[in-house]
């Protein structure tokens, strides 16, 4: 059926009379519906650039999101409602492509549709527009992964991508990116912990000449040189304070100015932001401000880790055994014995340790054929990973900086000797946060398995490989924690 012209489909009358009169005169053929059942009988039947489905708290209206989806995917489905950061995540995991808040100004709402039926157009004529992700492997829980990227790539939301180290959330960045409307636009990176504090600012948002010794010209930042694209915040979690205070205004408000500057920029970018962390427990903790966390993650998209889906193990040595061969000028293969031994690994570094045993073993192995001794000699030589826990400082690392005295909010903690007695205890006071060792054992264990529980979506045999634990352990755990 050819479109003629661009069409808006609104579910469930509109919360304001002017918006149906304002979008008509916009261009479009407005069309409004009293109820779900309607809108799908009529979205089966003709064909429209833009769904509009006000919805509410309640569980019913977020169906008719899901059911909208279901049966006509290709049809941008634009919700609007409260300013609610669950109602907001709950309605984009349900199938919308945006989500606006309610009361709006009607330019913004008309704009947003605009932008939609563009959207929706010029995927009708233009050819299909293909992309590999890069994540390898087959399993439920990356093609679920996969899946989820695809649908946020469509939208305009602020997504945050969640998984331990190595297991590929640049790749999903990049692969929201090039699945998007802004793939023509640059796609820029920024890894945070890299940054020193006192230049993530600059390097974020430009500086103008003079701003500080040594500014001799005007620098555009990163946020300026992705104008129309993509910025990706990598490990946000490592963030300071005064810059997550900075990057609220940016996501919520598309405002920022430059370092030295007083003119108010707009900036016209999506945010794909990427951690390793628990963010959730840092903002229990104060280290990460809880309206950030939500403007965040209004779309959550988690990568699962490698030993959650040990049967991509094998898909992914042999594709870059195959690649790192061919640069070395080699011709390998990888032994059955060798395979089941990379399978049966841990792999708590994920994908990227995987991938630096693999071409450890290409430039290594003196024959053709990789067996199960080379992998052991392999595995033996690899340095030490570490994932979701911090390394332990030694000796020899450089002491973390002080914070600036200004920003101390309470005396410096009493510095106590192991071992020492009662009588040298008896003069401090110790914070309520502190509790017995074996209540924060207790805790630390429910937030775990908590947290892989709900990964799993209740699957008790999966949420065990995620904690890399036997389905027996987990059991006896789920007993003394009193989980059902």
């Amino acid at each position: 059926m050819s479109r003629g012209k661009a069409s808006a489909l609104i579910v469930i009358g509109t919360p304001d009379a002017t918006l149906e009169a304002l979008l008509e005169e916009s261009g479009l053929s407005v069309v409004t519906v009293a109820d779900c059942a309607q809108a799908a009988e009529r979205m089966a039947s003709s064909l429209f650039d833009v769904a509009l489905l006000p919805v509410g708290a309640d569980a019913a209206a977020l169906a008719v999101v899901a059911q909208l989806q279901e049966a006509c995917a290709d049809t941008p489905l634009i919700a609007f409602g409260p300013d609610e950061p669950a109602l907001t995540s709950a309605a984009l995991r349900a199938g919308a492509t945006e989500y606006l808040v309610w009361p709006s100004p009607l330019s913004v709402v008309s704009l947003s549709v605009a932008a939609a039926t563009a959207r929706a157009r010029a995927a009708a004529t233009a050819l299909p527009h293909t992309n590999d992700s890069g994540l390898l492997g087959g399993s439920p829980q990356l093609a679920a992964a996969r899946a989820t990227l695809a649908r946020v790539a469509l939208g305009t939301a602020t997504v945050l991508v969640r998984g331990e180290t190595g297991t590929g959330k640049e790749l999903a960045a990049r692969a929201i990116h090039a699945q998007s409307q802004r793939r023509d636009a640059p796609f820029l990176k920024v890894h945070t912990p890299a940054v020193p504090d006192a230049l993530l600012e600059s390097e974020l948002f430009g500086y103008e000449k003079g701003a500080f010794t040594g500014a001799n010209a005007r620098k555009p930042g990163r946020i300026e040189l992705a104008e129309g694209g993509t910025l990706f915040l990598d490990e946000i979690g490592e963030v300071s304070p005064l810059m997550q205070a900075k990057l609220l205004r940016l996501i919520q408000d598309h405002e920022y100015e430059r370092l030295g500057g007083t003119r108010t920029l707009r900036a016209d970018i999506r945010v794909v932001a990427a951690t390793h962390r628990d963010l959730e427990h840092l903002v229990e903790s104060g280290a990460f401000r809880e309206d950030l966390f939500y403007r965040l993650n209004v779309v959550s998209v988690w990568l699962p880790p490698l030993r959650a889906r040990r049967e991509d193990i094998s898909v992914i040595a042999q594709h870059y055994l195959e690649r790192f061969a061919a640069a070395n000028g080699r011709q390998l293969s990888l032994e059955p014995s060798a395979l089941r031994l990379l399978e049966a690994e841990r792999w708590p570094g994920n994908v990227r340790q995987l991938v630096n045993v693999v071409e450890r073993l290409v430039l290594l192995c003196p024959h053709h054929r990789i067996g199960a001794d080379d992998v052991r000699r392999g595995l033996d030589e690899q340095l030490e990973f570490f994932t979701q826990a911090e390394p332990a400082r030694g000796p020899a690392s450089a002491p973390r900086p002080a914070p600036p005295a200004e920003a101390a909010t309470e005396p410096p903690a009493p510095s106590v000797r192991v071992g020492a007695s009662a009588p040298e205890l008896s003069g401090l006071h110790f914070s309520s946060a502190v509790r017995p060792l074996k209540e924060e054992v207790r805790r630390t264990e429910l937030r775990a398995i908590t947290k892989a529980l709900h990964y799993a979506k209740g699957n008790r045999a999966l949420a065990a490989r995620l904690l890399g634990v036997s389905r027996r352990t987990l059991y006896t755990k789920l007993e003394e924690l009193g989980i059902d």
